[in-house]
């Protein structure tokens, strides 16, 4: 079986969750990558590196510099005559164009499996990650969106991949790129990072949200996040949101602070190595799920704690 892997990417660097999603084709047969974008060489010969990869598509094209998903379907679509599987990682991106190109070959998507458990069998989380469906594709080609904490990343290292270029289908005229507002940080971003420090709705506001949890993320170099409820509130911005509609996270260290547990919210953390909670609700539900649990005032205990360190 072939597998088409898109390459997440900013036209400069490739993002780590396709390592990811490597790994995951990697269990499906021989791997090969696409990389749509526009002035990208350097990402296509830094995606030829990766280990287990055996083909990279280049298409270089302007119509292709913000990754619309209504040019880049196409594009997917033309390839997969020659590929039984597309596999994207379950990005803002991957998302996007995944059902486009589903609908366009007509056939199911699975999406944000957890794991390959045969040629067209996966798992695949269900009632926010309460259950966990094990599915199976009966259709002619494969469409995946692969969720990026559940799969070790490939080495970026060690690939010796041949780069082809491909030619562009062209702009579709059916959408157009107008501004992006990209939030910058000197922390790590939130879901690559090792250490992340969250907090919630306790926080009162953002000011507090900003004085109590940004002097302990920085003492640890942690990346910061928040509830759906802190974000909602409008502590912090909605690329801060973690949970089952915000970013899917599984770091070394969680630490909640001021966040009750709401299932959403555990759907998207609850993977992490160690999870430590702050609450002075014993009976929250994030306790059910913390490795180390403190049944303390947030605005005693924080303070302190980022003191010791």
């Amino acid at each position: 079986m072939k597998t088409l892997v898109w390459v997440e990417h900013d036209n400069a660097s490739v993002k780590d969750a396709t390592l990811a999603a490597v790994t995951a084709a990697s269990q499906l047969g021989e791997v090969h990558l696409l990389v749509a974008g526009a002035g990208c060489a350097g990402v296509a010969e830094a995606a030829a590196k990766i280990a287990g990869v055996g083909k990279v598509h280049l298409a270089d094209d302007a119509a292709y510099a913000n990754a619309l998903a209504e040019n880049v379907a196409p594009l997917v679509v033309e390839l997969m005559g020659h590929h039984d599987a597309f596999v994207a990682p379950a990005t803002s991106n991957g998302k996007n164009i995944a059902p486009r190109v589903a609908a366009l070959l007509d056939v199911m998507q699975v999406s944000d499996i957890l794991s390959v458990e045969g040629p067209r069998t996966f798992t695949r989380p269900t009632y926010a990650g309460n259950a966990i469906a094990t599915v199976e594709s009966s259709d002619a080609k494969l469409v995946v969106t692969v969720r990026g904490t559940a799969f070790a990343k490939a080495d970026a290292n060690g690939g010796s991949g041949a780069v082809e270029a491909v030619a562009a289908t062209g702009d579709a005229g059916l959408s157009s790129f107008v501004s992006a507002e990209v939030a910058k940080s000197e922390r790590p971003e939130l879901t690559s990072a090792k250490i992340i420090v969250s907090g919630g709705r306790a926080l009162k506001d953002g000011p507090t949200f900003e004085a109590t949890i940004m002097p302990l993320a920085d003492k640890l170099g942690a990346a910061v996040g928040a509830s759906r409820a802190a974000v909602d509130a409008g502590y912090v911005p909605n690329d801060y949101q973690v949970g089952q509609t915000g970013k899917i996270v599984a770091p070394e260290v969680y630490i909640a602070v001021g966040i009750s547990g709401a299932i959403q919210h555990l759907a998207g953390m609850k993977d992490s190595k160690t999870i430590i909670a702050i609450n002075k609700d014993e009976d929250a539900p994030i306790f059910q799920v913390a490795d180390i649990g403190l049944v303390a005032d947030l605005f005693a205990a924080v303070p302190e704690l980022t003191g010791k360190l």
